[in-house]
């Protein structure tokens, strides 16, 4: 049993009572009575209406279903069916031309154009070292990672390598701050005189092109230089000088390292991420999120056979040519992304003791934590200019856009913030959302400060919506087709035309393949060239690697172009479900099909239930370590239970291919001490998610994989305290 404390008609976690009335009000100047009795009053107010639009959900679902159960047989009329969606609401009409009004934006939001990171914030070396991924060692990513061709061979290293890396990473020296007459290979001595730089070729003075991309320098109080900074779309370059460096000293400039401004955000996750299925969980995520706010949060580990702490990078203070000091920011902005409207949470219990939705819960909270960082006026600071940023997954359509407005608009009521401060950010996954993003982001106009396109979890939601359309493409046919072009073409459009651009981020999807640089770095240019200021990667050396094509590609040049002539991008296309057209598959086409959708969701379930893991490096069934989360996993169990319900494969033979990737996925696990195998009576809780997100993934709101996740560990977590 869950001891309970009741605060205004509301039974609360003691775990959690605990957590918010001893740290995350501390030092605040809100009362305990103040939040408590605020949130008592957010949930009555804002629960029934959360109900509401669930059942609105489920409304729509029902009668698309219907539709296209009446239709079957006839191909797909986009016309008509366009009409059908206005007359039951699912699609509305677009009002007149505006902008948004967002202010008070950080500029790693409105000015920079980088990489952004997702990380579990219930991990704390994660979300440390994500935060901290403001800047990374080109060398390191290059050196680590195929990036450069090859991976690296043995434990010692490898000069032949060494030399490549350093050839490679004075290429991009060269290819964005080229120097007249000569190669950043042949500088021999770089000197800072009266504040300018020198820079030296055999004994020969050398001059940047561009001059003004030069922004300053370190030097100690001897007046040796330590490194000098440059300047290139926003974002910082700095080359390290050091002569007793094992790289350094055999540098002609004595160039140790290059360190690129990297993770200019990061997203810590409350939410796909993460296993948060109580108030325990939730209190670690909490936890974390104010160590972070608060810039206090430390995690001991060991590396390298050395014990460290790791906490917060402070800001980096460079002397600027004119002689100024300057503060370049040590960390990525930090955004927290809340879970949706779906979930409800045990955390607490309303006054008839039923659970409240989770996402008021996440809403209240992590605001509150982030005041934190508001007080403070110097030292590790988050937003500069004041703002709050949640990140809001899996809307469907303008009015939950506009219910989460109103969300944050009560909860600034009774923290006493000011109006506004709170900003959004619409993630652009659900199919209601996409076919209705210009009166999305209308609906909340002077909050939104970060729209994306999401792959993964757009299909799944497209495959449920028109789960009786007919049976869908397999997952790699459908990155091929119009609607997925339309989407991810109307996302930064719309974006554009609503006047998200020098205001928002226009972000761009994951990079799922982290052991994979070289292939990234050949392919993910194409989103900063689709006009994207922000995509995610998988990690900090990602992070780097791709902060080199926003240094290529001047994203802001980008967008002035697509604002004067737009990508193709139709609501018709859109709106075309990508159904098997009368293509005839293999039966080999059809298994390797189903075993690899339950490879990639026994793998990650299995993770997620046990160990309570809630985003993996996962091995697929050709052992390529792919980044899953429950997005991933949405995607292949409703793949599997569109083709079930359309007799592609039955039921039977979907359970015996998870019977038989249980052992694959047991043997990629063996060396996981932490690990129990699924395979010995398959049995587990694990395994029974799995199955059960296919053969009761029709019936799931949505297609989400929450509520049978949330269900089975709940389930695990009571077994291991009984």
């Amino acid at each position: 049993m869950t001891d309970r404390i009741v605060k205004f008609g509301l039974k609360v976690d003691k775990v959690l009572a605990d957590f918010i009335d001893n740290s995350a009000l501390d030092g605040l100047q809100i009362t305990s009575k103040e939040f408590w009795l605020g949130f008592s009053s957010l949930i009555s107010e804002l629960a029934p209406k959360n109900k509401n639009l669930l059942q609105k959900r489920d409304h729509l679902q029902s009668q698309i279903d219907t539709w296209h159960i009446e239709k079957k047989g006839t191909s797909l009329d986009i016309k008509d069916y366009e009409s059908f969606l206005r007359e039951i609401g699912y699609l509305v009409s677009e009002g007149t031309p505006f902008q948004i009004t967002t202010e008070n934006v950080d500029p790693e939001i409105s000015k920079i154009s980088g990489p952004q990171l997702v990380v579990p914030v219930m991990n704390a070396r994660y979300a440390l070292n994500a935060a901290n991924a403001r800047w990374g060692s080109l060398y390191n990513a290059y050196y680590g990672t195929d990036a450069v061709g090859d991976l690296p061979k043995g434990e010692t290293f490898d000069q032949e390598r060494g030399a490549r890396v350093i050839e490679a990473a004075k290429s991009h020296l060269d290819s964005c701050f080229p120097i007249k007459g000569a190669n950043w290979s042949e500088i021999s001595l770089i000197q800072i005189i009266e504040g300018q730089l020198v820079l030296q070729k055999n004994g020969e003075l050398k001059e940047l092109e561009h001059a003004k991309q030069f922004k300053g320098y370190i030097e100690d109080e001897d007046k040796i230089l330590s490194e000098v900074v440059f300047e290139k779309n926003q974002l910082h370059i700095r080359v390290i000088i050091d002569p007793s460096h094992r790289i350094g000293k055999i540098d002609p400039a004595h160039i140790s390292d290059i360190l690129l401004e990297s993770a200019i955000s990061t997203i810590m996750d409350c939410e796909d991420s993460v296993a948060a299925v109580d108030g325990e969980d939730k209190v670690l995520a909490y936890k974390n999120w104010l160590g972070l706010m608060k810039g206090d949060l430390t995690e001991d580990l060991v590396k390298s056979g050395k014990s460290i702490t790791r906490s917060l990078n402070p800001d980096l203070e460079i002397t600027s040519p004119a002689g100024t000091n300057v503060l370049l920011k040590g960390r990525s902005l930090m955004l927290n992304r809340n879970v949706g409207h779906l979930m409800s949470t045990p955390a607490v219990l309303d006054s008839e003791g039923s659970e409240i939705p989770e996402g008021l819960l996440d809403a209240m909270c992590t605001i509150l934590i982030a005041m934190h960082d508001l007080k403070k006026t110097s030292g590790i600071r988050n937003s500069i200019e004041g703002s709050i940023y949640i990140v809001k997954p899996k809307l469907h359509g303008p009015e939950e856009v506009l219910f989460t407005d109103e969300i944050f608009a009560k909860i600034e009521e009774t923290l006493r913030l000011p109006v506004n401060t709170v900003k959004i950010g619409i993630m652009d996954e659900e199919r209601r959302t996409s076919v209705n993003l210009m009166e999305c982001i209308r609906a909340a106009k002077a909050r939104v400060a970060f729209i994306n396109t999401g792959f993964l979890d757009r299909t799944g939601d497209e495959i449920h919506t028109s789960m009786e359309a007919g049976p869908f493409l397999r997952k790699g046919d459908m990155k091929d087709t119009p609607w997925i072009h339309s989407y991810e073409n109307r996302n930064v459009n719309i974006g554009l035309s609503c006047g998200l651009k020098g205001r928002a981020q226009i972000g761009k999807g994951m990079w799922a393949m982290p052991d994979l640089m070289k292939d990234m770095l050949e392919q993910k240019i194409n989103h900063p060239l689709a006009g994207a200021n922000c995509a995610w990667v998988p990690s900090p050396t990602a992070a780097t690697l791709h902060s080199m094509h926003y240094h290529l590609i001047n994203v802001v040049e980008v967008q002035e172009n697509l604002l004067k002539t737009p990508k193709a991008g139709s609501l018709s296309d859109l709106l075309t479900i990508p159904t098997n057209r009368g293509e005839n598959w293999s039966p080999d086409q059809i298994n390797e099909e189903v075993e690899n959708n339950c490879q990639g969701i026994l793998g990650y379930v299995v993770r997620w239930v046990d160990q309570g893991i809630g985003c993996s490096k996962v091995p697929n069934v050709h052992d390529v370590g792919l980044m899953e989360d429950r997005a991933t996993c949405r995607i292949s169990a409703q793949a599997l239970a569109n083709w079930i319900h359309h007799g592609i494969v039955s039921k039977d033979t979907v359970l015996q291919a998870m019977e038989k990737m249980a052992k694959v996925v047991d043997r990629q696990n063996a060396a996981d001490s932490a690990y129990s195998a699924m395979s010995e009576d398959y049995n587990g809780s694990a395994f029974k998610a799995a199955c059960d997100l296919v053969i009761l993934g029709k019936e799931q709101p949505s297609g989400y994989t929450e509520p049978v996740l949330h269900i089975r560990r709940q389930e695990l977590k009571l077994s291991l305290h009984a």
